[in-house]
């Protein structure tokens, strides 16, 4: 009996030990096979890499730096820019817009504050040209708002131009945004605006400008091109209203034109109602200097934000290109250097006499309805 069962036993054990073997075997038969592939597919790309080179094409690598026949989309923290749109001006919103998109990759928002009359038309104009695919929504500015609040001078020819004040409700115009940036039209923008908006704010201060005398360059333009940078200039300080104020006639003052809003703290100090107040002020007692023919919205932010802004970094607003003589003193390597140009002043880039109308060109995308023409472009043409 015990020898059937080691018979069994010994049985059993060669079973399993011939059929580790071949277990063995064949795994090493498989990793060979493997191997031999392997190497046949890396002849094989290395085949076809080679006659690529012959045929001039690249490597693979070559998709990563490819540009994208498509818009890929911007995703992130909104970056708003407010800006306005008149109907006489829409070519220069559209060059700023274009200069702005094209410069970063951030996801700007543009909310656009524009009339009844002009909405159809620019809509027409962005989904038409390049600018298809940028993010905006366009907000009908309330003209109602200003009745009472604004001074007729009598002198000036030209009339008034309500989107002018859309900057002293800038929060109704981004609602829910907590921070935004509002530009004037007549700009170019060359660096990457997401710098701008990343500028920092002190505690309590709702805005952030660049002073008329913020570097010693500017401030010798400013003085050479015989224009005022300080208070006095834009304030009559002969009214008791401004005397009491105690603010130094020789305080340096600043371009609203481009700033960073902190919407959160305006709204807090309810920056638009104070800016109201000082409207209604001036139309009762004139409280405007007569130094700056066409200063109406300079005067009041100058009162409300007087000590109480923070500073943007001057080559994000390299102004006064559109003033007599003054943006001819820039090199052309200080302008290619500035990170936003603005033409504020009598001459526009868009018109017959203006400084580096190149660069304004290089951005503006014309009319597809063909009802804008920049009038210099029109009458060379001619």
């Amino acid at each position: 009996m015990q020898f059937v069962v080691n018979a069994f036993n010994f049985f059993l054990f060669s079973f399993f030990s011939v059929n580790v073997v071949i277990l063995l075997l064949i795994a090493v038969a498989f990793l060979i096979i493997v191997h031999r592939n392997l190497i046949s597919l890396n002849d094989f790309l290395r085949s076809v890499s080679s006659d690529s080179h012959h045929m001039g094409l690249q490597p693979v690598d070559f998709l990563i730096e490819a540009p994208q026949s498509f818009e890929v989309a911007r995703t992130g923290e909104e970056v708003p820019v407010v800006i306005t749109a008149a109907g006489e001006r829409l070519g220069a919103l559209i060059a700023a817009m274009n200069s702005i998109y094209s410069n970063t990759k951030s996801n700007v928002v543009f909310h656009i504050v524009t009339m009844n009359d002009t909405a159809d038309h620019l809509k027409n104009w962005l989904s038409k040209t390049g600018l298809k695919d940028v993010k905006y929504r366009i907000v009908q500015f309330d003209t109602q708002v200003l009745e009472g609040k604004i001074r007729r001078n009598p002198v000036e020819s030209e009339p008034l131009k309500p989107l002018t004040f859309a900057r002293f409700f800038l929060p109704t115009f981004v609602p829910d945004g907590k921070k935004a940036i509002y530009l004037d039209d007549d700009v170019i923008v060359q660096g990457d605006i997401q710098e701008l908006y990343n500028t920092k704010l002190k505690t309590g201060h709702a805005v952030a400008f660049s002073d008329d005398c913020d570097s010693a360059s500017l401030k010798g333009l400013v003085r050479g091109a015989g224009n005022q940078y300080n208070y006095i200039g834009f304030l009559d300080y002969k009214k008791d209203s401004i005397r009491k104020l105690g603010m130094k006639a020789t305080t340096c003052s600043f371009n609203p034109g481009v700033f960073v809003a902190n919407l959160t703290e305006w709204k807090r100090q309810n920056i638009t109602k104070q800016l109201e107040k000082w409207m209604e002020l001036n139309v009762a007692e004139d409280l405007y200097s007569r130094t700056l023919a066409g200063s109406i919205t300079t005067p009041p932010l100058l009162i409300v934000f007087y000590k109480k802004h923070s500073s943007i970094d001057p080559m994000w607003h390299v102004r006064h290109l559109g003033s007599t003589g003054a943006g001819n003193r820039y090199s052309s390597r200080f302008v290619k250097a500035a990170k936003l140009l603005h033409w504020n002043g009598h001459y526009k880039p868009w018109g017959r006499t203006s400084s580096y109308t190149d660069i304004w060109d290089k951005w503006y995308i014309p009319d597809p309805t063909g009802k804008f023409h920049p009038v210099r472009k029109h009458t060379e043409d001619k």
